[in-house]
């Protein structure tokens, strides 16, 4: 009972902070804005973190089966 919350909870990181990390990548490649009104360096790194976080807190979700 008390691994279904986790599954989706783990999906639902997992699945943010990879389209997270894969969006970022994709716009800086282009050269196009990642967040408007914030210089680029800073946003990219800030999304990339995000990306990262909620990618890390997913599989940690993941392993807590």
């Amino acid at each position: 009972m008390e691994s279904g919350p986790a599954i989706f909870a783990g999906a639902a990181f997992t699945l943010f902070g990879g389209a997270l990390l894969l969006w970022t990548t994709v716009r800086a490649l282009h050269r196009e804005p990642v967040a408007h009104g914030i210089p680029p360096r800073a946003a990219v790194a800030l999304t990339s973190l995000s990306g990262a976080v909620f990618l890390t807190l997913g599989v940690w979700c993941f392993g807590r089966l």
